[in-house]
């Protein structure tokens, strides 16, 4: 077992024919010094190191990347030293805010610093309803980027479900979305109401499962750690070759459980300093991991590490 990409026979699209949204796009942790300040340098050299190891680009700002816990002026710094970095064409950067007055100024910013799309939550300031959500998006959409949506029902209390999607995609307002709730029937109900709108992989668990469903892209978490591992499941998941990277899920599976659980920040930016990357301490309100906790992290990153995972 090899961590470098399978190769489904297929010639790669070209810059123009790729989408920022398409293929394994990492949503980014952020490393930090251990006085908690931002390391940007650290940050760039990672955002080029997963592309350079086979991910097709990076999503700043997301939960991952504790976008909650920065400043505005280091928020704003996130998505410019990614573009600088890899390109604007190859970062995705979460504008999510509790409103759409400032999700529209997020994504204004990013436009001015060259990203040609962005990723959305709807409103999480409560548990809006299918008319507010509309609006939300409709508000953001003047900016005039593609919009991927963000489907996660624990946190924002609020569900995109298969015929609100449609009603976005048919308004014109969104391109994809990012299917977090772990119901991989949603990809195929998504693809009946609303053909043409791009489901990306939204949770790590199953992306062997909405791979083979017809996602077109993975916002990846434990790629931080395993981007190379995470391109070859990928691209074999994508492409039907489900036996030949079986192996490889397994192996990666328990560590890939852990995207979905609170303490996911903590335990990607453990293994990847596991694995000899810049992961670093959290921001409050995380919390480090209880002894167990970590205990178990290290086991199975230490075991995916033996077995020459990258």
């Amino acid at each position: 077992m090899t961590g470098t990409s399978t190769d489904t026979g297929s010639a790669p699209p070209t810059p123009e024919q790729r989408k920022p949204w398409h293929g394994v796009v990492v949503a980014t942790a952020l490393p930090l010094r251990a006085d908690l300040s931002v390391d940007f340098d650290a940050y760039a050299e990672h955002v080029r190191w997963l592309v350079d190891s086979g991910c097709d680009g990076v999503c700043p700002n997301g939960s991952l990347g504790e976008y909650q816990s920065l400043t505005p002026e280091e928020r704003a710094r996130v998505v410019r030293v990614a573009v600088e970095a890899v390109g604007g064409d190859r970062v995705l950067p979460g504008v999510a805010a509790y409103g759409a007055a400032e999700a529209l100024r997020w994504t204004e910013q990013a436009a001015e610093a060259g990203v040609q799309a962005v990723m959305l939550l709807p409103p999480n300031a409560y548990r809006a309803d299918d008319r507010t959500v509309v609006d939300h998006y409709r508000t953001v959409a003047r900016a005039g980027l593609p919009i991927v949506a963000y489907n996660n029902p624990f946190d924002t209390k609020v569900d995109l479900t298969p015929r609100l999607l449609a009603d976005l995609y048919e308004e014109g307002l969104i391109v994809g979305v990012k299917e977090f709730s772990g119901d991989v029937r949603r990809a195929y109900e998504v693809a009946e109401l609303a053909p043409g709108l791009d489901v990306l992989i939204g949770s790590d668990d199953v992306a062997l499962e909405l791979g083979l469903a017809g996602a077109v892209g993975w916002i990846a978490g434990y790629a931080n750690a395993f981007p190379q591992a995470s391109a070859e499941l990928y691209r074999a998941a994508t492409s039907g070759d489900v036996r030949a990277v079986q192996p490889l899920y397994r192996l990666l599976h328990p560590l890939l459980r852990l995207d979905s659980r609170t303490e996911f920040v903590q335990s990607i930016k453990l293994s990847m300093d596991l694995a000899g990357r810049r992961g670093g301490p959290c921001r409050a309100p995380r919390l480090p991991l209880l002894p167990e906790q970590a205990a178990s992290v290290r086991e199975f990153t230490e075991k995916a590490l033996a077995e020459g995972l990258g």
